[in-house]
């Protein structure tokens, strides 16, 4: 989830942007492109081939081959925040657009060749982070009332379940690869932390118990590790996820325990938002960045 950011809010970042991939097995570090402006929250193709980013309200893929980016038409959606995620077939895309006539971000589904989008969510805000893995139901973070907590939608619209109903903001709910699962984010402890819970939103159990705030886990599509972003305690409010701070990322066992840190970066909003695990879950996409001369965070 975030607070709305248009594409000239996205502009005014005063940041170059780097896309990176990370092998978890031998920590080597790729840079792919470097933009002048904010490009965000990468998702690796089922085929391997290509990974997706949001650039200014639109989204774009990158050949990891070649290097050739396209944009991917998506007809009134041109306000993409980096709440998007690709279907397990990996024929569509659903992203999180702020329609124009309020500003605030609902879901929509297209075909990942590109195409005229379909209206999911007409409740807003409402920010998109799982997609189960029979392709059945989005799962994603909504403000009702005036609390944020997380909720299921049949993947063609239609009623919405609300799955947690505590204190504090619940975020980044991601299906586990078995589907057994939803992963998400919680203050309800105080701090940030990882939580897991059924599927249907029963049994919620914490995964992360450090003094640091962490965000987005993201389960590998084998369904054995967990890579997540971790700030520092005091460095930001434990619900606010901001761009432009000193971040990790960390990696630890889908059934808990220790992590470890796998890299530090500048970064934070926009960095690693929603799942970008390449398919053989060797290694996964992010963004760092760099700000622009005479600019400070």
């Amino acid at each position: 989830m975030q607070v709305l950011q248009t594409p000239r809010k996205q502009e005014d970042r005063g940041v170059f942007s780097i896309l990176e991939i990370i092998n978890i097995r031998t920590g080597k570090r790729t840079a792919l492109r470097e933009f002048d402006d904010t490009v965000e929250a990468p998702n690796w193709t089922k085929d391997g081939k290509h990974l997706i980013y949001n650039r200014n309200g639109r989204i774009y893929r990158y050949e990891l081959a070649t290097g050739t980016i396209a944009e991917i038409y998506s007809g009134v959606a041109t306000a993409c925040n980096n709440d998007h995620v690709l279907s397990p077939d990996g024929a569509s895309i659903a992203v999180s657009h702020a329609v124009f006539e309020d500003g605030l971000s609902r879901i929509y589904t297209l075909p990942l060749i590109g195409g005229e989008p379909t209206l999911i969510t007409p409740i807003a805000p409402s920010y998109l982070h799982g997609w189960s893995p029979d392709g059945k139901r989005l799962a994603y973070c909504a403000e009702r009332n005036g609390q944020y907590d997380i909720y299921t939608i049949p993947v063609f619209g239609g009623r919405e379940t609300r799955l947690t109903n505590e204190p504090g903001l619940d975020d980044g709910p991601e299906y586990s690869p078995d589907g057994r699962h939803i992963w998400f984010n919680s203050t309800r402890s105080g701090l940030m932390q990882l939580w897991r819970m059924e599927a249907d939103g029963s049994n919620p159990t914490q995964m992360t118990f450090d003094e640091s705030n962490n965000w987005f886990g993201h389960v590998s599509p084998d369904g054995r590790q967990v890579v997540f972003i971790a700030y520092q305690k005091g460095e930001v409010p434990p619900d606010k996820h901001p761009p432009n701070k000193n971040v990790q990322l960390r990696l630890m066992s889908s059934t808990g325990g220790d992590f470890t840190v796998v890299t530090e970066l500048f970064g934070g909003q926009g960095t690693l938002n929603v799942n970008s695990w390449s398919p053989d879950s060797d290694s996964f996409a992010f963004v760092s960045y760099r700000l622009k001369s005479g600019l400070r965070s």
